[in-house]
């Protein structure tokens, strides 16, 4: 969407702005719809959730594609977002959870690499697809992308139902688990400390580009380095693999927290030479990709398997609002206190504060 919405905005005359708030809309739609989105999938199993969110997803697709008037884009990127929540991370780190238990560091890290060069694919095809067709023909052909691969995929290789059920049936469990989680103490500072990691890394990084021009950067440059930011992503997530398994949940929290502080604080702090900055941007970078994979094993790593989906989705809904929200709050903070490096340095201040927090977790 990113790479289609200036055009977009050009052949129908909608407001650039309102064109990429109907996708963020789309995104908060993703994140409340995850929360009973996790409970059908411990119910039921993924197969006939995921292949219906497939289904909706194309509908929803098709629906950008026609859309006659705003409201109407909207809408579909509503109902786009609905399709997300059953096919996005949150619904597949289920799978991955609930499908191998204790042994989900290599296929969570398989799929975080995966998912993400999904720009790195489709953002190339897109704007091919541009350069030949109207934006509307586009939308279609992507549509019929997802109808044609999706939906054979989720119905022929997901579970029906979850095969631990029948033999976990005879395990004591709360009557209702996720309202026994979410009375709890750690719940909450879990929800605290990742909000504030997430606040503060996607704030900060997400607008390194203006960052990287207050300290003399040109725009090309500082835009290769904000590209390089989102490579490093690929390294802390490969790191991810090495984290010791029998340490205490926490810990791998804290170190993502303290670490981001360090590098949005250098990042706030030192003036040069662009080499530097460019690498304290890939560390940063780096630790933004580990902290998807802490954030999909914080709740099994804390309260188990069995009710994953449900306890996730409320877990994951206020995180994935927030970084929605992360692209207007660097550059609203800035603004504020007088610019980017002032703004990052208080992000740091964030990161640090949930370093404190994580312990309780």
């Amino acid at each position: 969407m990113i790479v289609a919405a200036p055009e977009v905005a050009r052949e129908t005359g909608w407001p650039v702005l309102a064109v990429t708030s109907a996708f963020s809309a789309g995104l908060v739609a993703s994140a409340i719809a995850g929360i009973p989105v996790g409970r059908m999938l411990d119910a039921r199993g993924p197969r006939t959730v995921m292949t219906a969110g497939t289904a909706l997803g194309v509908a929803g697709v098709v629906g950008v594609a026609l859309a006659p008037n705003l409201w109407v884009f909207l809408a579909a990127w509503i109902v786009c977002g609905l399709a997300q929540s059953t096919l996005l991370y949150q619904a597949v780190f289920t799978v991955v959870i609930r499908r191998h238990g204790a042994g989900t560091q290599l296929p969570l890290t398989v799929l975080t690499l995966a998912g993400g060069l999904a720009s790195t694919v489709f953002a190339p095809i897109v704007a091919a697809l541009l350069g030949g067709l109207d934006w509307r023909a586009t939308f279609l052909v992507l549509a019929g992308i997802l109808a044609v691969v999706a939906l054979p995929v989720t119905w022929f290789s997901l579970e029906r139902r979850w095969p631990e059920r029948r033999a976990a049936a005879s395990t004591p469990e709360p009557a209702d688990p996720v309202r026994a989680v979410l009375r709890t103490r750690r719940f909450w500072m879990l929800e605290i400390t990742m909000l504030g990691i997430v606040a503060a890394s996607f704030s900060a990084t997400l607008a390194a580009v203006p960052l990287y021009m207050e300290k003399g950067f040109g725009f090309e440059l500082a835009a290769l380095a904000l590209g390089l930011i989102g490579a490093g992503q690929v390294v802390g997530r490969l790191l991810f693999l090495v984290v010791p398994r029998r340490v205490a949940p926490w810990m791998p929290l804290a170190i993502v927290a303290v670490v981001t502080a360090v590098c949005l604080g250098l990042l706030a702090v030192v003036p040069g030479p662009p080499w530097l900055l460019v690498a304290i941007g890939m560390l940063a970078g780096a630790v933004r990709g580990a902290q998807t994979l802490v954030q999909a094993s914080a709740v099994a790593d804390r309260w188990g398997t069995r009710s994953y989906g449900a306890i996730n989705g409320v877990f994951a809904a206020p995180v994935t609002i927030m970084m929605a929200l992360a692209p207007a709050i660097g550059p609203a903070v800035a603004g504020g206190v007088g610019g980017y490096a002032a703004m990052t340095a208080i992000m740091a201040g964030v990161a640090l504060v949930a370093a404190f927090t994580a312990r309780a977790s």
